[in-house]
């Protein structure tokens, strides 16, 4: 059996699987995420180390011993300063924070050629820049710092006492050159960052480390289990989602929402708005469009309008399209594709007597369907046509939503019955690296096979003359040009 970990942005799931791709056992803990000022985004990477311990013992049951490998998934572009040991200096800064915006002049001051080879847009929240941020305004703890790591290799230092990243997550940095495929040496010597905190880059299917005697005890596996790399969580979703192909595209909802695309050679999008990062697989990329408010700006509508989860959906589609001229704008902590905007705030548009609760929620949905529609347009203009639209992540369940979102899209799409996805993908990894599978396309034949969710139905013109309303209102949100002064 192996043994899948993921540490999101809200909970560490895990997942253990039969070597023939059969869910065993599944559980999830969830822990806060701290915003101790406006733009914030904080967690304490103790409270992951609780919760994965729960998670997995809830997970595997009593079947550790049969446990032949584990490997790791995590949220992307945080950072956890830590020393020698791997004990954390200070909270761990995510990547929906977005203090580090004022540093990313610093990032547009480089050569261009430095630039291009990153191959992403300068953005608030990557590792780089929040590593700018904390250099100038905690210089104690910087320079104190051993390891800089991203959250999952963080969690695996405490379990191995081994120090590595992997691709897929170092790409995610702003500190990775995408075409030489290795730490960015010049751009970081350029920025005046430390490299030496810096882990080396292993591949994702490669041996890390093998489990500790204090971990074994703290998650109730073996000592010496092998821990394998692992991959961020969207690469791991799209191997677990047997998304290996050009051309296929995956959308998933969660915090945020990402719609990526795999790659076979590192294409960079000449409009700056969507992100280039290495796949789980070998000479693999993938290209991703990356809205920061999907599931979060629902979870916070939700939660002001006093309503649950069902209640949602029944008294929102009971309402019409376009929501009788009421747009939502879901920009609550800034915007990444398209806008690449840290500084724009979301708003209610258009509020008139007539409207209630229901219109209000209704709008939520489709202001997030709409922003998804404009991360979809970013990618296909980076030069490809998509031929299927693959949903992930727990955020799109309920049918008149998933309609919603293949009106507003305009493509079919298309589930499969695979649970926590980026745990399985870390799963797969784990055999890929002891030899179970052969390679990734033999553990991708594990997949589930799609089913049809969803197709586009005639289009109201409200919803459309929505969308329009919806594109036109950005503008007069942002304060970008402002902060920039």
């Amino acid at each position: 059996m192996l043994l899948g970990i993921d540490l999101g942005t809200g909970s560490a799931k895990a997942l253990l699987l039969a070597t023939d791709g059969t869910a065993i056992g599944e559980a999830s803990s969830s822990y806060p995420v701290h915003a101790p000022h406006p733009g914030w985004a904080e967690s304490e990477p103790r409270d992951w180390w609780l919760a994965v311990a729960s998670s997995v013992r809830k997970a595997v049951g009593n079947h550790a011993d049969r446990v032949q490998a584990i490997a790791f998934s995590g949220q992307m572009h945080g950072v956890v300063l830590t020393d020698e040991s791997g004990e954390p200096l200070r909270s761990a800064i995510l990547w929906a924070d977005t203090r580090s915006s004022a540093t990313l002049n610093t990032y547009h001051s480089l050569d261009a050629a430095i630039l291009e080879r990153l191959g992403n847009p300068i953005t608030a929240g990557m590792a780089g820049s929040t590593l700018l941020w904390l250099r100038e305004h905690e210089p104690t703890i910087y320079a104190q710092a051993r390891w800089a790591l991203q959250p999952k290799d963080w969690l695996r230092l405490r379990l191995t006492g081994e120090v590595a990243t992997e691709p897929s997550d170092a790409s995610g940095t702003l500190l990775y050159d995408v075409v030489s495929d290795n730490w960015a040496w010049d751009a970081i010597s350029a920025l005046n960052l430390r490299w030496d905190w810096l882990p080396k880059i292993i591949p994702s299917s490669a041996i890390a480390g093998y489990l500790t005697a204090s971990a074994s005890e703290h998650l109730g596996l073996r000592v010496g289990l092998r821990a394998i790399a692992g991959a961020a969580d969207t690469a791991a979703a799209a191997l677990g989602n047997g998304l290996l192909e050009p051309g296929l595209v995956q959308l998933t909802i969660g915090t945020g929402a990402q719609i990526i695309t795999p790659r076979s050679q590192p294409i960079l999008d000449p409009h700056g708005r969507t992100h280039l990062y290495r796949a789980a697989v070998p000479n693999g990329w993938y290209t991703l469009a990356a809205m920061q408010n999907a599931g979060l700006a629902l979870e916070w509508a939700r939660g002001i309008l006093g309503l649950s989860w069902e209640q949602v959906y029944t008294k929102a589609f009971s309402v019409p399209p376009g929501c009788e001229g009421l747009t939502f704008l879901p920009y609550l902590t800034g915007e990444r594709t398209p806008h690449l905007d840290p500084y724009v705030r979301g708003a209610w548009v258009g509020l008139g007597l007539h409207h209630t609760q229901a219109h209000l929620m209704r709008s939520a949905l489709e202001g997030v369907a709409f922003s998804l529609r404009q991360g979809f347009e970013a990618l296909e203009a980076t030069g490809f046509k998509a031929t299927q639209l693959r949903l992930a992540g727990g955020g799109t369940v309920e049918m008149p939503w998933k309609q919603l979102l293949s009106d507003v899209l305009k493509i079919p799409l298309y589930t499969s019955t695979v649970a926590a996805v980026s745990a399985r993908g870390a799963a797969l990894l784990a055999g890929i690296g002891i030899g179970v599978y052969a390679d990734a396309n033999d553990a991708s034949k594990l997949a589930a096979t799609p089913t049809l969710a969803a197709t586009p139905q005639s289009i109201d013109s409200a919803l459309e003359e929505a969308w329009i309303r919806y594109q036109s209102l950005y503008p007069r949100l942002s304060k970008k040009l402002d902060y920039k002064k």
